[in-house]
């Protein structure tokens, strides 16, 4: 490990200890470094602002309550994009189950299974300029249709800019894993955007 990398453990493990002993301005600057990162990959998983702004929230609750957990093994923003992907899978499998349910009970509203799905308003997103292009809002609903281990693999590879060693570390898995995981979801997406664009 590199001298680099070194002080960055270390600059992490006296963030979190901070965090970990009750000051919460070292809370703060750890909402303030990270809040955006974490609020767009929860949003690229889900595909739901509301729903990647409740899941965000939960990050940094859990975030807070386990910071005195945190050994520095790896690094603050593997550690947090580790939480934000177990909490957005967490939170699609319910909302499949929930859906499930109020579907067979014929408790749901009219509509709100069909729209359950739309996309925020473009005034309300919270990657703006990303959004307000037409193809990105195309490769969202793209991204919805990928397996789970795929979207989370592309999100965080292509989107989030992590390294394929990065993104093994988040997901628990080896670097070939992951580069097989973005080779199928790339095809996959090549395919699903070609034809949402009319293309051949």
């Amino acid at each position: 490990m590199d001298e680099v990398t070194d002080k960055g453990l270390e600059s992490d493990r006296l963030l979190l200890h901070e965090v970990a002993s009750g000051d919460e301005t070292a809370f703060s600057r750890l909402v303030d470094a990270y809040n955006g990162a974490v609020l767009n990959t929860c949003y690229r998983i889900l595909g739901n602002r509301e729903d990647a702004e409740d899941v965000a929230l939960d990050v940094f609750v859990r975030a807070h309550k386990n910071a005195g957990s945190f050994r520095g093994d790896s690094k603050l923003s593997t550690w947090l994009y580790r939480i934000s992907v177990n909490l957005s899978l967490n939170h699609l499998r319910r909302r499949r189950r929930d859906r499930y349910l109020s579907f067979l009970s014929l408790s749901e509203p009219e509509g709100r299974l069909a729209g359950s799905g739309v996309e925020a308003p473009e005034s309300r997103r919270p990657d703006h300029e990303l959004e307000a292009d037409e193809r990105s809002k195309i490769l969202d609903e793209a991204l919805a249709t990928l397996p789970n281990n795929q979207r989370v693999a592309v999100v965080l590879h292509k989107c989030e800019r992590l390294s394929q060693q990065e993104v093994a570390e988040v997901l628990g898995v080896s670097p070939a894993a992951v580069e097989s995981l973005v080779h199928r979801a790339k095809q996959a997406l090549t395919k699903r955007l070609l034809r949402a664009l009319g293309e051949p």
